[in-house]
């Protein structure tokens, strides 16, 4: 196994341990994070019915910043302001297996900075 496949496996031991005490109602849905090598993205999911009740990510191009650090800011401030046109205030933070550090922790300072709580 080479080291980027352990690297992916590992993620995915955390992210299965994290998903089996952290789920999302219609009330308070999961805020989920997947991180590509270019790009954040970022979706509220209702785990009862399985439904994404809104999404945002770097790729809009209404997404802008010079760094990372800046676009993940942004991607979080975008889901919460879709998240409140959707009546959504409170949320669970399910971080996808990443360490909350640099992009993850940017979109959740983000969501908070548009109004989420969690």
């Amino acid at each position: 196994m080479g080291k980027t496949a352990k690297k992916v496996a590992q993620r995915n031991r955390i992210r299965r341990r994290i998903r089996g005490k952290v789920s999302g109602t219609a009330e308070s849905p999961r805020l989920s994070v997947f991180r590509s090598n270019k790009f954040i993205y970022a979706q509220l999911i209702d785990d009862a019915s399985g439904n994404t009740l809104a999404h945002a990510s770097s790729r809009e191009s209404a997404i802008s910043g010079a760094t990372p650090i800046e676009r993940s800011k942004a991607v979080g401030q975008q889901l919460a302001e879709r998240a409140k046109t959707a009546g959504i205030d409170a949320v669970v933070f399910d971080r996808g297996g990443y360490r909350y550090h640099g992009n993850v922790r940017a979109l959740a300072e983000g969501a908070r900075e548009g109004g989420l709580k969690f």
